[in-house]
């Protein structure tokens, strides 16, 4: 029923891969110069193909990201050729194009998919001059190998850090489960090692006493990768040409051709209102750490390096309430079973370990069932190290849909995260923030996973605009906060105690503490992105505008050393060119449906939560998301919510 992970050969996966290609390219060739102009017979075909590449491919994919190596970068570099190749010559075949425009397709779902298709032919140049078109498929060929080295330059340069303190007084104050993870035993002597890796580098940035370390660390997680200047400038140019020769006054406006967002001023004027509603409040927030700084430490000139430490204090003082009082309450495994029963209890299904082939010993993957069917897949991966490259995220491989012979395919994807790994000490516990990305992940999971469509292009997150995608990862972490949810896993992991009240009306209480700071930060990012794509910026005009933007945006002056773009891997290696500012779009949805489906007893509102997956979640990319609210909760979303959610202004 479902494919196993696993490739045989990663030596000959290139060869592979290249025998498949040659395969689809007769199948497609076939299509082309066959009389049939039918859905049934063009279309159909058409969309077992993509499955058929993607669950082909996509495991290497995701290997190098989870184990990378140098086996799994060379099959994977090696492949990137043969992949755009094939791509660009289906996206720009006119006979195929010609023919898919005149299906008359009758369901929704497929009047959906011929619309799309048509779409993205033209995006991708199928009317361009032969000459024009030779240069479209050496411009994304070129593109996917950008990318990638953006992305292993940032692995190799995190991978490449070290700090090792050797005086205990410098992790004094730290929580215990973050000493005993940078514990090391060298030549008979303890040291403390922190590396780049997301929970050891957050872990001395917020707690580490030392603020010379802090510096260092700092200064090398800021200025990792800076061969990525020159990645960023090819990236640049060549995103800009493509939108040249498209006939786009810039990357920018191609980009908001498949986006929620019709017109490039919608999005800087949303952008900037939300940065002057939170400015005044930022401020404040700003002025009360300086004085919370200087008072308990003499700090005349707060510093970047010196606000998540600070940041931190302050909270304890303010609200009694720290993460370390939460971290025990959260212990890996434990979550993870709540929030499947959770998901269990609001959408009627059923989560059971699967005895699969995996990629590391940490990886949990269970069946879904809805009653006694099988209904999809789901692989948790969520511990760090070396080999993982940072961050969070959601990764789609086998897709719901009825194929050509009539044949239903059901759905299975990966999460990824890098929580602090179990030690001798203690088991992987997560802090809160850690909670809320797992729920965000399992959003995106289940806008996937329960897709229903019988199209391949439109089910589960297929098909639906960029812009909007985080909607339902979004709306699942807001319930991360509520008392009803947390209780249902917080236990203390060594007394089994369950977490308090209190704690978790510290949680509550504290969700919004410096909210305002962190708008302005998430606007920074997004106008960043979406003007860099506006016109072509070069070398050191891309510092000058992110300086220009700062200007505004960053209440506390960056240091010139501060090369942040350099590891902004979201939209120079993942998919949110011209698109960071969907984050912050798509909340407009999910804080209006939050409010919408809040139930203070258990959370969540079950009712709401079935009316959510089957006109939300089920119609995946079927329907423009707006119209799939609207259906589900017979009215438009309110801007104000998000306002209220973050309680600024």
């Amino acid at each position: 029923m479902f494919q196993e992970f696993k490739i045989n050969d990663l030596e000959q996966f290139p060869q592979e891969l290249g025998k498949l290609l040659d395969q689809q390219r007769t199948v497609i060739n076939n299509i082309t110069i066959s009389n049939d102009t039918s859905y049934e017979k063009v279309l159909k075909p058409l969309q077992d193909l993509d499955e058929e590449l993607g669950l082909f491919f996509t495991p290497l994919s995701h290997l190098n990201s989870v184990m990378n190596s140098e086996e799994t970068q060379k099959a994977y570099e090696e492949s990137l050729p043969l992949l755009s190749k094939f791509s660009s010559e289906i996206a720009q075949n006119e006979e195929l194009f010609k023919k898919i425009e005149q299906i008359k397709a009758t369901s929704e779902e497929s009047k959906t998919v011929v619309k799309h298709e048509v779409r993205d032919f033209v995006l991708s140049g199928v009317k361009l001059s032969e000459e024009k078109k030779k240069r479209m498929e050496e411009i994304s060929l070129k593109l996917s190998e950008l990318s990638n080295q953006f992305s292993q330059n940032l692995l190799d340069a995190t991978n490449a850090f070290e700090l090792i303190i050797e005086d205990e007084k410098d992790v004094e104050g730290m929580p215990q489960s973050d000493i005993d993870a940078a514990k090391e035993e060298v030549d008979g002597k303890t040291v403390y090692k922190f590396t780049l890796q997301i929970p050891s580098y957050l872990a001395y940035m917020t707690y580490g006493p030392n603020r010379e370390y802090r510096k260092v660390i700092s200064k090398a997680y800021s200025t990792r990768a800076p061969e990525n200047a020159e990645v960023i400038d090819k990236i640049l140019a060549l995103k800009q040409e493509k939108a040249k020769l498209l006939e786009f006054e810039s990357y920018a406006h191609y980009a908001l051709e498949t986006r929620d967002a019709s017109k490039q001023e919608e999005v800087i004027s949303f952008l900037e209102s939300l940065a002057d509603a939170a400015l005044p409040q930022a401020k404040n927030e700003l002025s009360e750490l300086k004085e919370y700084a200087k008072r308990v430490d003499g700090i005349e000139d707060l510093l970047g390096y010196d606000v998540g430490y600070y940041s931190e204090k302050l909270k304890k003082e303010k609200f009694d309430f720290d993460d370390t009082m939460t971290k025990p309450y959260f212990e890996q495994s434990k979550v993870l079973e709540g929030l499947l029963n959770i998901v269990s209890e609001l959408f009627g299904v059923t989560f059971k370990p699967a005895d699969v082939p995996i990629w590391h010993a940490c990886v949990k993957p269970f069946d879904i069932f809805e009653g006694e069917e099988l209904s999809g897949r789901i692989y948790f991966d969520l511990e760090a190290r070396k080999e993982k490259r940072g961050g969070a995220w959601m990764n789609d491989w086998e897709t719901h849909y009825v194929d050509s012979k009539g044949e239903k395919h059901l759905a299975s994807a990966f999460i990824v995260c890098n929580f602090s790994p179990a030690t001798k000490e203690n088991p992987s516990l997560l802090r809160h923030d850690d909670v809320v990305t797992l729920f965000h992940e399992m959003g995106h999971a289940i806008h996937h996973l329960f897709g229903k469509c019988k199209e391949r292009s439109v089910s589960g997150i297929n098909g639906v605009a960029w812009d909007v995608v985080e909607f339902p990862s979004q709306f699942l972490e807001n319930f991360a906060y509520e008392a009803a949810i947390l209780k249902r896993f917080g236990f203390h992991h060594e007394t089994g105690e369950p977490i308090s009240e209190e704690l978790t009306d510290k949680i509550k209480e504290t969700k919004n503490y410096q909210a305002a700071l962190g708008i302005l930060r998430q606007v920074e990012f997004s106008l960043f992105d979406f003007k860099l794509h506006q016109k072509l910026y070069q070398e050191e005009e891309v510092q000058i505008l992110l300086d220009a933007i700062r200007e505004k945006t960053a209440l506390l002056k960056s240091p010139s050393y501060n090369k942040f773009q350099h590891g902004f891997a979201h939209i120079f290696a993942g998919g949110y060119a011209a698109g960071y500012y969907s984050y912050k779009w798509a909340e407009v949805l999910s804080a209006d449906a939050f409010f919408s489906c809040l139930d203070d007893d258990s959370g969540f509102d079950t009712k709401s939560a079935k009316g959510y997956k089957e006109c939300i979640l089920a119609h995946g990319g079927a329907k423009e998301m707006s119209d799939l609210y609207q259906e589900w909760l017979g009215r438009k979303a309110d801007v104000k919510s998000l306002i209220e959610l973050y309680e600024i202004g």
